[in-house]
Parts: structure tokens; sequence; C-alpha cells
């Protein structure tokens, strides 16, 4: 059975090594999978389905193009296999440009180590056929996941000028009044209405400046001191009960008492606005948003729950990666430029933590920041994007 991009039915046709290779392909797809996740980072938590992606595919089509008389001068000819490898790469995986060409790399090692280790060998022309395939496949892949990645900053450049626009305008009006009153009391208020927008966008900025730098495989550089976490929760639903009409909860903690640790304040502050926000934009209307912390075994576990539409399995992972939105939240027009989420990731993880989701239509949507006490001891822990 061959898996060729051009649906071939008749294998038997092909070259002796050809089919040889046919015959071979799940031994190459086995040593190949086993290099990328020993040697990608970025690879080790990828399903098995998603990490063959179009592989079996691409590897029938190098098969054809080592056999003299089928019409397939390598892997690409006429196809976009390639292409969609990479495209997939951008959208379902956390991969980067070196990820994708460095995974294609162990693919030759692999085809050349099972093909030599069972005694195949290879003439001038199926070698350079298969080399040829393998360069052109990084080729197209690498032009089709740039594409994607262009697409996803170009959608988040246009949210992000959507956001700001909002704070700015607030700000250019509070700035014009105060030119034309001269009463001292109103001059303050508007001033003070201009300099909370402007700390909003100031922080937006830092937010965005923050997670690149994270995704760039740079830690957070976090200024660590002693937190009672129940002050932070109320600055932050006092800021929340005055810009949402929402309802919210604070639930009593299971282990009793005040929960404290060692943690960046600024920047735990904003991961809890950005759960609260995110509660509050995809939650039911008029449902409760509950916030909860928990001390155990040296961890803080906070937690945010809404009800209202569950996120989908498939797209649970892809809401924690940067320019990336759940497709619920874009079909429901909801505004937001996909990065709160992977920020909330970032300090997490800068902390030695992590984040999760648990999401069903019976159970609501709860996110979950695990993240040791005391984050003096794990502050150099590798994060995802820095073994």
């Amino acid at each position: 059975m061959t898996l060729a991009s051009d649906q071939n039915r008749t294998p038997a046709t092909l070259s002796p090594n050809a089919q040889r290779m046919l015959a071979l392909r799940d031994e190459v797809l086995r040593a190949w999978e086993e290099r990328v996740r020993e040697q990608l980072f970025l690879a080790r938590d990828v399903q098995p389905p998603i990490l063959l992606n179009t592989m079996p595919v691409f590897y029938d089509n190098i098969v054809e193009s080592i056999s003299p008389d089928y019409p397939r001068t390598s892997a690409v000819d006429g196809t976009t296999i390639a292409s969609e490898h990479g495209g997939e790469r951008a959208r379902i995986t956390a991969y980067n440009h070196a990820s994708l060409i460095e995974e294609f790399q162990i693919f030759r090692w692999a085809i050349f180590h099972v093909l030599d280790r069972d005694g195949v060998r290879l003439d001038f022309h199926e070698t350079h056929a298969i080399n040829s395939s393998i360069d052109s496949g990084i080729q197209e892949s690498v032009e089709a996941f740039s594409l994607v990645h262009s697409g996803f900053r170009e959608r988040f450049a246009a949210a992000l000028t959507h956001d700001l626009r909002g704070p700015l305008s607030v700000t250019v009006s509070a700035l014009e009044l105060i030119l034309r009153i001269d009463d001292p009391a109103q001059m303050k208020a508007y001033a003070a209405k201009a300099l909370a927008n402007t700390r909003r966008m100031n922080g937006m900025v830092d937010e965005l400046l923050h997670t690149m730098a994270f995704h760039g495989g740079q830690r957070l550089q976090l200024q660590l001191s002693p937190v009672a976490l129940h002050t932070l929760v109320d600055e932050v639903l006092a800021d929340a009960g005055a810009a949402y009409d929402a309802r919210f909860e604070v639930a009593a903690s299971e282990s009793g008492g005040a929960v404290e640790g060692w943690w960046d304040r600024a920047a735990l502050k904003r991961v809890l606005e950005n759960l609260v926000g995110n509660a509050v934009k995809y939650g039911s209307p008029g449902t409760p948003i509950t916030i909860k912390t928990d001390a155990a075994y040296g961890r803080l576990i906070l937690s945010v729950h809404n009800e209202g539409a569950p996120i989908p399995p498939n797209e649970q992972e892809c809401i924690f990666q940067m320019y990336r939105r759940a497709e619920s939240a874009k079909s429901n027009d909801k505004q937001g430029w996909g990065i709160g989420l992977p920020f909330v990731r970032a300090v997490a993880e800068s902390h030695g933590g992590s984040v999760g989701v648990d999401s069903s239509a019976e159970r609501g949507t709860t996110f979950i920041v695990d993240i040791p006490l005391d984050g003096r001891l794990f502050h150099d822990a590798p994060t995802l994007s820095r073994p």
C-alpha cells in the first residue's frame, strides 16, 4: 500500500529499491519520531498524530521519486504536501523555524540509517532524489510556516491596535478637557482618568514585550518579594468590580488562613487581571466568577472559574501560544489580541510552575496557576521556551 499524494494504486510497478523503501516506511517513521522527541525540546509533548503530520505521505512521495520510470522527480513535484506540513506546524505546535528545519534533517538521517541497516544499497540517482526531495521539502515548509505566522502577526497587530485605541481615546479626551476648564477639582478628576488609562496602555506594552522575550527563549526578570495573596486579590477585584458588570466570589481556601509567598507581585497581579478579564469576556452573563487560592505541598494553587461555553480540547493548548486565540473566541467576535494567556504562562513558568485549564459544558472553565510558594528557589527552572 502506498500513501503517496497522487493516490498511486500500482506500487508494484516501482523499482526494487523503491518497493524496499515502501516496506520500511514504519521503521523509518519510528526512528525519526524517537530521534525528534529526543533532540527537539518543542516536539516532546506533541501528540503522535500531530507529530507525524504529513510525513508518511511525504515519505511515499520520496519513494516514487527514486523510481526511474515513475513520473515524479521529487517528493514536492506537483504537490503541496511539504507546504501543508509547515502550515500545520505553525498552526498547531509551538515550533520555530529551527525546529522545523531540524526535524527534516532528522528525517534525512532516519531514511539513510534504516536503509543502510537493512542492506538497501542506493545508486547516485536514488541518493540525489532523496536529498533533493528533503531540501525542497525544507524550503517549502519553511515558506508556508512563515506565511502562517505572518498572518498571525497581522491579526495580532490589528487586535492590538483595537485594544490600545480605547484607553488612548479616553486619555486624549481627558487631556483635551483639562485644557478647556479652570475648575481644579474637575482637572484633577480628568487627570486621574488620563493617568489610569496611560498606565493601562503601559501595562499592555510591558506585557507584550515580556511575552515576546519569553517566547524568544529569555526568562522574565522577576522582582521577587513577600506577597500576601489576599491583598492582591482584593485589589484586582476592586478594580474589576468598577470596570465590569459582573459578580465576583472568593472561595474559601481549603488549607485555611492567608496564602503568602515569594513572587513577583506586579506580574502575579497582571496574571490575575488577565484571568479575571477572560472570565468576564467569555463567561455567561449574570453567572458568578469565582477566584480561589490554596496553599498545598509548598505550592500556590490559584484558580479562576466561570460558567459558559467550554474551550474545545483541541484548542486548549493553542490558547497559551503567542498570537493564537481559540476559534470559538474568534467566531463569537470577542475582541482580544492573543497575548494575555501566553503572558500568564510566561509568568507561571518563570516562577518554576505552570498554568493549566479545565473546561467542559458541565464543569465550566477553570484556569489554574500552580507555582511554588517560594519563587526564589525555582527561578532558574526550565520553561517551554527555554530548555
